[in-house]
């Protein structure tokens, strides 16, 4: 028996997966798994009980995610999961900035009590006339799950695409359109584009990717959006575009004190991602993953361990993160030939300093498996152990 806890509301169709190998406390101490939001975790003790964390969404940086690793705690996201409803936005935004919409809309209020509101209004529209997205060179860094969803569709839109992203996926690749202009330097993106869209996670290498050499390189009258991270752009390097008409408008959906109520700025609400269907789509995905983990072993979508995947075929599984230290894999086979046990599989993938081992037995004598779990705890390079058996 699994338990497991919501530290926020999760749609019901995510956990409805949860069947009677699991049962919901409201005591996160008790829990094998936890399935959160935005709650802030940095503070948190972490039970020793506590194997999994899903975050229901992309971003992690309320979960502490050095402190897991040190624990074994495997923490899941969910990358895509949000992603049209991102593209959407970013659309919007690109057309709010082509055509003065927020403007229009805002002339049309101040002016309700214009007797002759039909006469002004043909005088004053051509304030709010803009362009057209169609022929306009779009640059898209990061082509990731949203990336490439902007990128496709701006391409359907007649937009003339460029995009940059030196850690493209194979499986990414395959679903971005041959329209779509890779370049190998993001400097071709700021050089070459009326629209920039930034879609990367907060690195220190890409921790203020625009900043004042970055609009150097553009074009007067761009338009920048950022709907990934706020700490992407130097914002004192963004004021100083702006002021040289290099930046035609800013739109981002991470508002901080200093971005509000600035001309040729536009912030929303960081409601990029938020639609009735990304928060199902993230909790659908939250719950298949951590069902996967839980009754498998099998790692999709971790921020701090490796992908794994193995189909479990063996009578037992034992499931192993480690310190990603030499000679790991051959003490671990070691230890099961030393107990007579044959080994069926055994898969090892690190990811930094830690590393994850799927260790499939053929071995019926529970009894010498059980020995060989307590082996392999009570081993320093050895986080934390479990014990699989397959259905």
């Amino acid at each position: 028996m699994f338990q497991y806890s919501c530290l926020n509301p999760i749609a019901q169709i995510g956990l409805d997966g949860f069947d009677g190998q699991y049962e919901k406390t409201d005591d996160v101490n008790a829990a094998d798994v936890v399935l959160v939001r935005s709650a802030a975790m940095h503070d948190m003790e972490l039970s020793d009980k506590l194997c999994a964390i899903a975050r229901a969404g992309a971003g992690v940086n309320n979960i502490p995610l050095d402190k897991c690793a040190d624990q074994g705690i495997v923490v899941f996201n969910t990358p895509g999961a949000n992603a049209n409803g991102v593209k959407e936005m970013v659309v919007s935004g690109m057309l709010l900035a082509a055509r003065d919409i927020a403007g229009g809309m805002q002339w049309v209020k101040d002016n309700a009590d214009d007797e002759n509101i039909s006469k002004s209004m043909e005088k004053a529209k051509k304030n709010f006339a803009g362009t057209e997205l169609k022929g306009k060179k779009l640059g898209v860094i990061g082509l990731g799950a949203i990336g490439g969803r902007i990128a496709n569709y701006a391409q359907r839109l007649g937009m003339n695409v460029l995009g940059y992203d030196p850690y493209v996926s194979i499986e990414t690749a395959w679903n971005i359109s041959h329209h779509v202009k890779r370049v190998d330097d993001v400097k071709e993106i700021f050089a070459n584009c009326d629209y920039i869209t930034v879609h990367v996670p907060l690195t220190d290498e890409t921790h203020h990717t625009f900043d004042s050499e970055a609009f150097g390189l553009m074009q007067k009258g761009t338009v920048v959006i950022n709907f990934a991270r706020g700490e992407l752009v130097d914002n004192v390097a963004l004021f100083e575009a702006i002021e040289a008409g290099i930046v035609k408008r800013y739109i981002t959906d991470f508002g901080t004190e200093e971005l509000l109520n600035k001309d040729k700025i536009t912030v929303f609400p960081h409601v990029g991602g938020s639609t009735a269907e990304a928060e199902l789509n993230c909790a659908i995905m939250a719950g298949k993953t951590i069902r996967q983990f839980m009754e498998t072993g099998e790692i999709t979508n971790s921020v701090n361990f490796p992908n794994v995947h193995q189909a479990l075929t063996a009578p037992y599984r034992i499931t192993l993160i480690n310190k990603n230290v030499p000679n790991i894999v051959a003490k671990i086979s070691t230890a099961v030939s030393e107990l007579g046990i044959n080994i069926d599989n055994i898969i090892n993938r690190s990811k930094g300093d830690y590393a994850y081992t799927l260790l499939d037995l053929d071995e019926t004598d529970k009894a010498k498996v059980d020995h060989l779990v307590a082996n392999f705890e009570a081993s320093d390079n050895i986080i934390r152990v479990r014990l699989i058996a397959k259905k």
